[in-house]
């Protein structure tokens, strides 16, 4: 007997098409946040350092305590849609701020970056919480939610997409402008073109985001069960819940798979050149110019490596998470991903070539398309298994704990590219200014391979850690029948309703 659907086409779509809009939003703060910082704006990279670190302690408290807020939220129009309304407007104003650049001094830009910095982070969690525990109560079947959950990723992937893309553009059409002005003012050029992607992204990106208000459903309710004495509190069935610690540990654990994107464009800067001979150009204009073009283009050729790895592997995911375990299909491509970015690090190493690493750049990016899409999927059977065993099902608190696991990779990554920096002594002010900026060819070439080194060994060894706790994991195969079939009987006996 064929298994009762109950989210619809039009409802899929809306639901992907904010997914489009979300990644759109995501991208742009975690993949340029900190050049933008680091190099545009010239903070102190200790400063950015304790920046990103604090605003993600106060994360790990803020993310779950959002979960808790939704879960026990009791509203008519649903425990996640009204979260996600309240939060769109402000989503789209804290991002545009992120990239204002004020005429401020040194001192009023850090404290104006690390109050729009912490309030972007506590206001998109409000609507990502609830965003990713939608599909948690639009069905009640586990196959039906990984179905969307996979879908949706896919489209998520392509949103995170559409910012690299607008790096691209804008970048050739600014250094087109400097050269036709004689512009030299290098800061002045990478600030006009962070605004310009910022404007944009956020204009589309918030419409799209919207569309999970217009058109997605919520039908799970459950049962009101309040706590017994004795029994564990909300966030301590989190801790209590072996599946779901494994998880986030996982999750915790290949945090370097979003170095990727986030220190492509640092390695753009500072490891590769691609364009014409410097000594050749007859103008600080054009040797301006052509860096800029140089820096697009290098970001571009990672971004699009990446991209076919991970949309690659997200567009197959719909049919391969019906065809294998989450924990194999996690474990096989983060080891395989490893042994790709052990081979990426050696030809680096000889080469210095970027072309001739794109091969296994692209299979090294394979894993962040199934993690992404795995984990969550993962998040929601473990809800389905902490349920079985308690009764209680914490839909919004699980998504927080999704929403964690990628504010603290991000946040892993953004200052393991900060303690490079620091590392081998890289100071943005004396490679970029107002009236000089410095190539990827004028760096001592041990500097321009650790740099490198960011997108290569370091996303590898954590691919290598990430698979260690799922060969723990358990609900997989007959258990994860046997569990599912239990679940239901449980449903069915206490009440559990869906509405149509």
């Amino acid at each position: 007997m064929e298994q009762k659907k109950y989210v619809q086409k039009k409802e899929m779509t809306a639901f992907c098409v904010a997914g489009l809009g979300q990644g759109m939003i995501y991208a742009l703060m975690s993949s340029y946040i900190s050049d933008y910082y680091l190099n545009v704006l010239q903070l102190a990279p200790m400063f950015v350092l304790l920046l990103m670190l604090l605003a993600r302690v106060w994360d790990a408290i803020n993310d779950p305590l959002m979960g808790m807020i939704v879960d026990r939220s009791n509203l008519k129009s649903g425990k996640m849609l009204p979260f996600i309304r309240w939060a769109l407007i402000p989503i789209g104003i804290v991002t545009l701020l992120m990239y204002l650049s004020p005429n401020l001094d040194k001192t009023e830009m850090m404290i104006y970056s690390a109050i729009v910095y912490v309030a972007w982070g506590m206001i998109y969690t409000v609507g990502d919480v609830s965003f990713w525990g939608l599909p948690n109560v639009m069905t009640p079947d586990s196959e039906e939610r990984s179905s969307v959950i996979s879908v949706s990723k896919i489209f998520n992937s392509i949103g995170s997409a559409v910012p690299e893309v607008l790096f691209l553009v804008v970048g050739f059409i600014i250094a087109s402008w400097a050269q036709n002005t004689n512009t030299t003012d290098f800061l002045t050029i990478q600030k006009k073109k962070y605004l310009i992607m910022a404007i944009v992204t956020v204009g589309i990106g918030i419409i799209l985001y919207s569309f999970s208000c217009i058109g997605v459903k919520e039908r799970v309710k459950m049962p009101v069960r309040k706590r017994q004495p004795g029994e564990p509190s909300q966030l301590a069935r989190v801790f209590k819940c072996k599946p779901l610690v494994l998880v986030l540990l996982m999750g915790v654990l290949s945090s370097g798979r979003y170095m990727v994107s986030a220190a492509a464009i640092h390695v753009a800067r500072y490891s590769f050149y691609i364009g014409p001979e410097l000594a050749t150009l007859a103008t600080e204009a054009e040797r301006v110019a052509a860096i800029e073009s140089s820096i697009s283009t290098v970001k571009t050729v990672f971004q699009i490596s990446s991209i076919v790895g991970l949309f690659g592997a997200t567009l197959f995911m719909p049919k391969l998470m019906k065809k294998f375990d989450y924990k194999k299909l996690v474990i096989v491509t983060c080891l395989a991903g490893f042994v790709a970015s052990i081979i990426t690090t050696i030809v680096g190493w000889f080469t210095m070539n970027l072309y001739a690493c794109i091969p296994f750049i692209v299979i090294s990016c394979i894993p962040l398309g199934v993690i992404n899409t795995v984990c969550l999927a993962m998040i929601g059977d473990c809800l389905d298994y902490m349920e079985l065993k308690t009764g209680f099902r914490d839909n919004a608190l699980g998504a927080a704990c999704q929403g964690f696991i990628n504010k603290v990779g991000n946040a892993f990554a953004t200052s393991g590219i900060v303690v490079m920096y620091m590392v081998i002594g890289l100071d943005p002010a004396q490679m970029l200014s107002s009236t000089s900026v410095v190539s990827a060819l004028d760096m001592p070439p041990e500097m321009r391979f650790a740099m490198f080194s960011l997108v290569s060994i370091v996303p590898g060894v954590s691919m290598l850690l990430c698979s260690i706790p799922m060969f723990f994991y358990k609900i997989a195969g007959k258990e994860k029948k046997d569990m599912i079939a239990q679940l239901q009987a449980k449903r069915e006996a206490e009440g559990f309703v869906v509405q149509e």
